[in-house]
């Protein structure tokens, strides 16, 4: 036997439809990381979710370019068995400047010149210089 559905049904089906798709507003996408960056001459916070979206000091969403949101994912996955322990590993004289940085996994604090450091480490210092020079512009950050 086949149910027979009225017009208010289906209405009612593709109501519910689109107010589940969000009507055309937009979808916020999951945070990759967020970092924090002290020292030198300023401080600096960068918040990159899943789409490429990056704030910047809590500024406007500004959009990385494809290679930069690879390069972001490729960062995050090699910092997930660092995260999780929640390595932290101390500045020794002459840092400049010092990252902590929070993804789902957990966290991570180290400094520029902190021995012992996985290579992960290094590229995420390069990916915030990267991102702080050609995304965010930020004066003083040698663009």
């Amino acid at each position: 036997m086949r149910a027979r559905y009225g017009c208010p049904y289906v209405f009612a089906v593709l109501l519910v439809a689109a107010v589940a798709a969000g009507c055309g507003e937009s979808v916020e996408l999951p945070d990759l990381f967020i970092v924090q960056r002290t020292g030198g001459s300023a401080p600096l916070t960068l918040v990159v979710n899943e789409g490429g979206a990056v704030r910047c000091n809590s500024g406007p969403a500004r959009q990385l370019s494809d290679s930069q949101l690879v390069l972001a994912r490729g960062v995050q996955e090699e910092l997930e068995g660092p995260a999780a322990k929640h390595l932290a590993l101390a500045s020794r004289p002459g840092s400049v400047f010092s990252y902590y940085l929070r993804d789902e996994k957990g966290t991570v604090r180290f400094a520029d010149n902190s021995a012992g450091q996985p290579s992960a480490l290094r590229h995420l210092a390069y990916l915030v210089l990267e991102i702080a020079q050609k995304v965010c512009r930020l004066p003083g950050e040698g663009s």
